[in-house]
């Protein structure tokens, strides 16, 4: 089992990684600007997704795993740094001004907005690499190891999705308050963000 020592310090880490704003954070935002909640809220979900899977990997055996696809880690690594920056690019360009009229979503809509966040949460391989090095500082290497990064992986999605969902509850409040010239100039600024660190994690790729 895990130390109740060790699994405080831990969720005490956890929340404070889960509310530095990042890639993920960023989409999610912009979503529930131009959508509101329902947009924000599938962003998310495919987020938490994607942490849950890069938590699988993790308890499968990272080094193993990362192994076995030997270079094409790199090119996944620069295929989610191209994505990043063609999605900051389409957001920064976005000339036909947002249309956040209606929270409503349709189904295909809201898919749409679960396999934008898992892509974009996805896109960062980096993030699976710090998971692979914070998670195993707090298991008990007495103890079957699998199952405790499983339930610290648990913990950790909790966070992320409740801190995220503040963040888009607070974007869709405001979205009601600013004008659709100032959240379009939001939207943009979003984009940047995705643009510059899409560009970063390229300058990575030798990391």
């Amino acid at each position: 089992m895990l130390d109740s020592t060790m699994l405080l310090a831990f969720v005490t880490a956890c929340f404070f990684l889960a509310i530095v704003p990042g890639p993920t954070i960023t989409i999610i935002v912009a979503n529930a600007l131009s959508r509101g909640l329902r947009g924000g809220f599938g962003t998310i979900l495919g987020a938490q997704i994607a942490v849950l899977l890069m938590v699988s990997i993790v308890a499968l055996g990272l080094e193993a795993v990362i192994a076995i696809m030997g270079n094409a880690f790199v090119w996944l690594k620069m295929l989610g740094a191209a994505y990043l920056i063609y999605l900051g690019i389409k957001m920064v360009r976005n000339k036909s001004g947002l249309k956040f009229e209606s929270d409503r979503v349709d189904g295909r809509g809201f898919i749409e907005y679960v396999v934008q966040g898992f892509l974009v949460t996805m896109a960062n391989p980096k993030a699976l690499l710090f998971l692979g090095a914070f998670l195993p500082q707090f298991i008990n290497t007495a103890q079957p190891v699998a199952p405790q990064i499983m339930v610290l992986g648990l913990i950790t999605v909790s966070f992320f999705a409740t801190i995220d969902s503040c963040y888009a509850l607070a974007a869709s409040k405001a979205r009601n308050l600013l004008s659709k010239q100032r959240v379009a100039l939001l939207n943009k600024m979003s984009g940047g963000f995705l643009i510059v660190g899409g560009a970063w994690l390229a300058l990575q790729q030798k990391g």
